[in-house]
């Protein structure tokens, strides 16, 4: 087998935090936000659908909201590389706890158990009423779209339905947020990959893990405003970006 190298970031660590933005599943088809074919990029007015206070005011707001997400990208997508090799690593016996930003569930569906992935966003497969909260898969509701209700509402109040994501204008849920912050501030390592960091409070949760003497790796195309307090910064693609931070992390496990 081939030597791996392993950088001095990756030994004696087990417990690892990875915190992941939308660039780690544009290998997956699900475009970006701020990317240059990003989905602000290509129509920055479709942030209005984004926002809650104008989902909540606008009949025609929530339409736009489910005709865009009833033919996102997300619903045909398929783990990709990186996806696969940070399942690997936590097959191979480190902590891998998963902070997400995405909505998209690409982390379960690779593998990692449900309870080892926070999503800080929310999620894109189910629906909550925001009336009486009733929760619900998302395909129900997106199925009464396709059949022509514009703006489907709960059929057991008759409440606003949403996606269970967080809009712009919303908070993050409290013990989720919490969990998180547990989580990051208890690493030994941060991978945080494919994100912006531009994106409050979950961006800060670099800055936690640091303070609390966790290292710092960030994989990302672009310069991040966390950059300087990381131990280094990959710009290489994701895709094979993971795979060898993966490896040599499984490798330093064997080597310590």
């Amino acid at each position: 087998m081939e030597d791996v190298e392993i950088p001095g970031w990756a030994r004696e660590v087990r417990r690892v935090a990875v915190l992941t933005g939308a660039g780690i599943s544009t290998d997956s088809g699900v475009p970006d936000y701020r990317g240059p074919d990003g989905v602000w990029t290509r129509d920055p007015k479709l942030a209005d659908a984004f926002t809650h206070h104008r989902f909540m005011a606008d009949p025609q707001v929530r339409a736009r909201f489910w005709r865009t997400y009833l033919g996102h990208a997300a619903w045909r997508a398929e783990p990709n590389a990186a996806h696969h090799a940070l399942a690997e690593l936590d097959r191979a016996g480190l902590a891998v706890r998963i902070l997400t930003q995405n909505v998209d569930g690409l982390h379960q569906m690779a593998g990692i158990a449900a309870r080892k992935v926070l999503e800080l966003h929310g999620s894109m497969r189910s629906v909550v009423c925001t009336g009486c909260r009733a929760r619900s898969d998302a395909g129900a509701t997106l199925d009464r779209v396709a059949a022509g209700e514009a703006d489907p509402p709960c059929r057991d109040c008759g409440g606003v339905l949403q996606l269970a994501v967080v809009l712009f204008g919303q908070y993050l849920d409290p013990d989720t947020l919490d969990q998180a912050k547990r989580i990051a501030a208890a690493s030994q390592l941060m991978l945080a990959v494919g994100s912006s960091l531009l994106v409050e409070p979950a961006a800060s949760l670099c800055r936690l893990a640091v303070g609390a003497g966790a290292r710092l790796v960030i994989v990302n195309r672009d310069p991040t405003p966390y950059d300087g307090l990381a131990d280094e910064v990959i710009r290489e693609p994701i895709g094979s970006a993971l795979p060898r931070i993966a490896a040599a992390l499984t490798a330093a496990v064997g080597a310590d």
